[in-house]
């Protein structure tokens, strides 16, 4: 099994441990000389650029473009030079120390510790002058990118350039200082743009190829809103592959990076945003006015810096790179099949290397137990099933920061006063809170700030998914499959692995693998046992099985909602425009009418994955109109 219970991870170190016992100050204005990749001198963002301007492959495709055109290839060349400087970063070693100087205070003020794996910087250190380094960090924040600069900078290692939406730049003062301290800014989709796309890969693969700084962008693409990871993105891993299948470098260093929040900065903005609300725009205003967060506790953070996995070792026996010296190497050409499924494979191992090293914290074991439980739950019962929740959580391999020798009850009432936006206790009862409307409010505003409410919690509870989601699929199975015949329990296990593949990271291929994983962890546990070729649940495997039900109810539901609107409310299909506030609007009716009582439900990102997999799965066609 993948989850082996003696998996060996690495301990922490808190960082703002010696922030709060020395001089911010001194600490932005010390000496900062990291190593860099075999001894390079840092590249002037200038000599960068013209590096890229004067590259063959740039002159390809500006001499492609001009002939499809017609336009003389110097106008093209000048297109060239214009994207390039809106898109280049450069990296100033003065904004990077005011930077230091200021989150440090933030971090102070909003975190309580900001722990760090050792173990895993040095892992860094080395690797960065070995092979040129890509880093890959999870993405649930906006606070992620500024964290990782920071803990770099921290430990005297080479500063990574970022990849950040175009969103960013259009932030006064703030947008130019990002870009001072490495970021560099691309649009969220480029069309069939053949230009701007040779500028943004020619301009990645020159600072890898040269190992100028190491690479970081999120494998996602975007912050996750429900804190379940993303399906991968594959672009930009492409454009930093390809030069290893090429030749122009020995091998690329792929970094894992798991950064874990105990409270999120966003929770409230996130839920909202999932039930329609507009995301508010990037400004410079909406950061000044958010200040007022500065006021609250935000817990801690964990980031782990994964062990560094190898491009030239995984690609080993899967992929033909003398493919690739049949062609010139400055003709950019689509990558072939076998490359393709190669680099989509790499990104799922990726993120499920992220999900392992994930820290999870008391509460959102708590959050879970109260979402199976809306109408609240005794403090006691709820502190004897989290109790009861650890020993299953720890059994499976979850990585848990737990407090060492603290009473349950403590550990339970310290995780319900950090999240008391969520959950308050009253006469002895814990439930989720639900916001206080200032007036009379209709019936659908009251579902809505129910929504809210458990869509906030759910943020919590979607941390642990990835701990039990194989046993979990198996108790549905068990649950649904016509006997406990394990071949007919597999059948079934296999039709939902199928479905909740845009919802979770199922790695492609992996579906008679991850249902052994979840036989061998519910046998392990003593929740089934297996004679001959049946699985049949055991007498103490009810409540295992049961809880593990609840885990997935609400996606089951969910589905099931959107399949029921599809049949009886768009028989004669709709618009992708009109898609999201239909089915939401159904569900708020069911909800009202008594006949629904999930809430997560409303989720739009619940909605648009259940769709993507009736797409997939050819239930339903998109047509072009």
């Amino acid at each position: 099994s993948q989850r082996d219970p003696m998996l060996k991870r690495d301990g922490f170190e808190d960082i703002l441990e010696e922030r709060r016992n020395s001089s911010d100050l001194k600490y932005a204005l010390r000496c900062y000389a990291p190593v860099l990749y075999k001894g390079v001198t840092p590249c002037k963002a200038n000599m960068l650029k013209n590096i890229v301007l004067q590259s063959d492959q740039l002159h390809y495709v500006i001499n492609q473009v001009s002939q499809e055109s017609g336009e003389a290839p110097d106008i093209i060349q000048e297109e060239a030079s214009v994207i390039l400087e809106e898109m280049a970063h450069r990296l100033q070693i003065s904004t990077v120390r005011f930077f230091a100087f200021a989150l440090s205070k933030a971090f102070k003020t909003l975190f309580q510790h900001v722990c760090v794996n050792e173990e895993g910087i040095q892992r860094l250190q080395q690797a960065i002058q070995e092979h040129p380094v890509v880093l890959l960090p999870s993405h649930r924040s906006y606070m992620d990118f500024l964290l990782m600069s920071y803990i770099l900078y921290t430990y005297d290692l080479a500063l990574p350039v970022i990849a950040a939406g175009m969103d960013f730049m259009g932030m006064k003062f703030v947008g130019e200082m990002l870009r001072m301290s490495g970021a560099f800014f691309i649009r969220r989709s480029f069309g069939g743009d053949k230009l701007y796309w040779a500028v943004f890969s020619e301009y990645v693969k020159t600072m890898l190829r040269n190992g100028f700084a190491p690479i970081e962008f999120f494998l996602e693409g975007t912050r996750s809103r429900t804190c379940k990871s993303l399906t991968p993105k594959l672009g930009l891993l492409n454009i930093v592959i390809e030069p290893f299948f090429k030749g122009e470098v020995f091998d690329v260093n792929l970094v894992p990076v798991s950064i874990s929040y105990e409270r999120i900065l966003e929770e409230s903005l996130y839920a909202r945003e999932l039930l329609g609300v507009p995301k508010p725009k990037e400004s410079t205003s909406g950061l000044l006015k958010a200040r007022r967060i500065l006021s609250e506790d935000y817990g801690s953070i964990h980031v782990y810096f994964g062990q560094p996995v190898s491009v030239r070792s995984l690609a080993q026996g899967k992929v033909n790179r003398s493919k690739y010296n049949l062609f010139p190497r400055h003709i950019p050409r689509k990558p072939m099949e076998e490359t393709q499924s190669f680099v989509n494979d790499t990104a799922y191992r990726i993120v499920r290397l992220q999900e392992d090293n994930m820290v999870l914290k008391p509460w959102v074991l708590m959050a879970s137990l109260l979402l199976q439980n809306l109408e609240g739950l005794e403090l006691s019962v709820l502190t004897e099933q989290t109790l009861w929740l650890r020993g299953l959580a720890l059994s499976y391999a979850a990585f848990l920061d737990w407090p060492d020798h603290a009473p349950t009850a403590k550990v339970v009432s310290s995780s319900l006063a950090l999240h008391r936006g969520l959950a308050c206790v009253s006469g002895g009862r814990v439930s989720l809170v639900v916001g206080e409307p200032l007036g009379p409010v209709t019936p659908e505003e009251a579902v809505f700030n129910r929504a809210v409410s458990v869509l906030s919690c759910a943020s919590y509870r979607n941390q642990v998914l990835h701990v039990f989601l194989r046993p979990a699929m198996l108790a549905v199975a068990m649950h649904t499959a016509a006997s406990s015949k394990k071949n007919e329990v597999y059948n079934c296990f296999s039709f939902l692995w199928d479905v909740f593949s845009n919802d979770f990271i199922l790695c492609p291929g992996d579906t008679v693998q991850d249902f052994e994983e979840a036989c061998y962890l519910l046998v392990k546990t003593g929740a089934v046992q297996m004679p001959q070729q049946d699985i049949e649940m055991t007498d103490r495997g009810q409540p295992i099985l049961s809880f593990f039900n609840g885990l997935l109810e609400p996606f089951l539901q969910g589905y099931q909602v959107v399949c029921r609107y599809l049949c009886e409310e768009a028989s004669e299909g709709l618009t992708e425009k009109q898609y999201i506030p239909a089915v939401r609007s159904f569900a708020v009716k069911l909800i009202l009418a008594g006949n629904l009582r999930c809430y997560e439900v409303l989720s739009s990102d619940m909605q648009k994955n259940a769709l993507a997999a009736l797409l997939r799965m050819d239930a339903v066609r998109k047509v072009k109109v």
